[in-house]
């Protein structure tokens, strides 16, 4: 895999450009908008000069990146790739649309690759004449730092497609997660419940944002609470996935989305990039101070974390991804401190079904299910890895 075609030049597309030209991969960024294209490459000349005062790569290394980046405005100069990944606007039709198109000037051996983070791979498969050539390679933003990339089969596609896919993005130095094609994958769908339970306690009224935030980050070890992180994500992307993945399960209780972040989206309130979200970022104002009350947050650390267990648990039951894949897929895709699974053992099984039971038995909410696979390795006494 040595000619990499990218399909959109934004943040992501030009992330992925920079990861393939590093492993030495020639590489076409392609973009329908000549000043789209034109940012991209300056904001890599920016990206490489920081790393260069860094100490991280010298000028030779910085010249080499770029040089083996082109930069190219029609889809059929991608015609000699032997993997193109795309990364554009989350829109079914829209992807669809270019993968047919795609497939008329690539070779009958190229990669068709998707990079979107929740949609089915099947669907985006179905709109090509060779549907076994497609699959979901789905990197994290920012790629170029990101660990992880989930590598996601599509029903259509075949094993050596698979094969060659995680063969190639180990070699771009990522760590590969293996994950079926169901709504949200690994990531997308077992973080679920730090926004939603989150936002649960906050609309219950047992604590504010930045209670929540911290409790979250001192006795959970989180870089960021769920309301910093949603802030910098932006909650129209984070509600929208939210919301994505709630129908694609059918409406399953446990994604219910949040009135409370669906009105701030509403109102525009998206977080850092517009200067107001769950806190305001306009300059002097200073952050609310939480509420440091040592048995509330051991209470919100120990609800959300719990359904993070159970999301994670469920995942594993229903064959999502290997044990070893999701704790990889949580530490490297959205570096939390611990796996879950392996916080789960940390925690005991009988602890994370006693939690789940004690919630379903206030709220009645199917919501706070717990997973057969816990409740099975409670009985039996098992744990995940030891």
């Amino acid at each position: 895999m040595k000619n990499i075609g990218i399909i959109g030049s934004g943040t992501m597309g030009s992330g992925i450009a920079q990861v393939a030209a590093t492993a030495g991969c020639k590489v076409k960024l392609y973009d329908t908008n000549q000043t789209a294209l034109e940012k991209a490459k300056a904001s890599l000349e920016k990206i490489l000069s920081r790393l260069i005062v860094k100490g991280r790569i010298d000028e030779a290394e910085k010249t080499r990146i770029q040089n083996n980046i082109s930069y190219v405005d029609t889809l059929k100069d991608l015609s000699d790739a032997d993997l193109t990944i795309e990364a554009i606007i989350e829109n079914l039709e829209i992807k669809q649309k270019v993968f047919s198109e795609l497939e008329s000037y690539v070779s009958d051996s190229c990669i068709i690759a998707s990079n979107t983070s929740s949609l089915s791979i099947a669907s985006i498969a179905s709109s090509l004449q060779k549907p076994k050539r497609c699959i979901g390679i789905h990197f994290f933003n920012p790629a170029p730092l990101m660990k992880l990339v989930e590598v996601i089969p599509a029903v259509q596609t075949s094993k050596e497609v698979l094969d060659i896919s995680v063969a190639t993005i180990a070699d771009w130095k990522k760590v590969v997660a293996v994950a079926k094609d169901t709504p949200g994958f690994i990531v997308n769908r077992v973080a679920r419940p730090f926004y939603g339970e989150s936002l649960r306690i906050y609309e219950e009224g047992l604590a504010d944002f930045s209670t929540i935030d911290w409790s979250l980050k001192t006795l959970g070890g989180f870089r960021m609470g769920p309301f910093e992180l949603m802030d910098f994500i932006g909650n129209d992307v984070n509600y929208t996935v939210t919301e994505t993945v709630f129908t694609a399960f059918y409406f399953d209780p446990r994604y219910r989305p949040s009135f409370t972040q669906k009105r701030l989206s509403e109102a525009g309130y998206l977080g850092r990039k517009s200067g107001k979200g769950y806190y305001d970022y306009s300059e002097g104002v200073e952050k609310p101070r939480p509420k440091e009350d040592q048995k509330l947050a051991k209470y919100i650390f120990d609800r959300v974390l719990v359904m993070l267990i159970n999301e994670a648990a469920d995942a594993l039951f229903l064959n999502i991804a290997s044990a070893e894949d999701i704790d990889n897929a949580m530490t490297k895709g959205v570096n939390y401190p611990k796996g879950l699974l392996a916080w789960a053992d940390e925690k005991g099984i009988d602890w994370c079904v006693d939690q789940l039971d004690n919630l379903y038995n206030e709220y009645h909410e199917d919501r706070y299910r717990c997973s057969p696979l816990l409740r099975k390795m409670n009985k039996e006494g098992k744990t995940f890895f030891n």
